[in-house]
């Protein structure tokens, strides 16, 4: 597996190199914003480690160029524990984002996680769709279209688009959903807030009315189409 670490602390690129190295993953580093685009057009990563505070451009808008054009999974890397930063982080596409310091272990577990969810197109073969109601979900590409239009959903947005539409009608709980995003069982409602109001806002670029993402307040989300329930084609 490819691993792009972006971070601009060369000591930290070196520890975690060595980590990630002695598990198994090809690593390349970027110690600024610039060398990071440079790397991603010359050699496509599985997944990319990306600091937010970076010299030359900055992290956000790096992750900004990267989901202009690649849903390559994203994992923030931050010492700037505050919601604020995060919440942009996730409104520009991240798939995820870990607070430093963290352990090798940590870091491992999380890169594991994260390509599991972006590979994950719940069992379909190729060219396999998901039809909701009048929008067409492709499960290879994590694309959504619609009366000739189409819009590209990130890895997150897309596996919580997949969950709710295959449980159509059904209200899933929130920690049932951080779960199966994140891999973990806390309350991460805010987050799953900015994924969903993603999702809403592209299926408006769409021109979409049929399908509706319903938020249970205390309890969690559901999905309802209002033409035909979704139909794998």
């Amino acid at each position: 597996m490819k691993v792009l670490v972006i971070d601009d602390d060369v000591d930290l690129l070196d520890v975690i190199s060595y980590a990630l190295r002695r598990e198994g993953f090809n690593v390349q580093i970027a110690a600024d914003g610039q060398q990071a685009i440079q790397r991603l057009k010359a050699s496509k990563p599985d997944v990319i480690l990306l600091d937010i505070r970076l010299p030359k451009m900055n992290g956000l808008e790096v992750l900004k160029r990267i989901r202009e054009s690649d849903n390559i999974p994203v994992i923030v890397l931050t010492a700037l524990n505050d919601e604020e930063t995060i919440l942009k982080a996730f409104n520009l596409g991240a798939d995820d984002f870990i607070t430093k310091p963290f352990s090798p272990r940590q870091l491992t577990a999380r890169i594991r996680a994260v390509v599991r969810r972006a590979g994950s197109g719940g069992g379909a073969g190729p060219g396999r769709t998901l039809r909701l109601g009048e929008v067409t979900l492709d499960l290879d590409s994590h694309e959504l279209s619609a009366g000739g239009r189409t819009v590209r959903l990130t890895p997150t947005e897309f596996k919580l688009l997949h969950i709710l539409a295959v449980n159509e009608d059904r209200v899933i709980g929130v920690s049932r959903l951080v779960e199966y995003i994140w891999g973990y069982n806390e309350d991460d409602s805010g987050l799953l807030r900015t994924h969903i109001s993603h999702i809403r806002a592209k299926l408006q670029l769409l021109g979409v009315k049929g399908v509706e993402i319903t938020g249970i307040p205390g309890v969690g989300y559901r999905l309802r189409c209002l033409n035909k329930g979704p139909k794998e084609a």
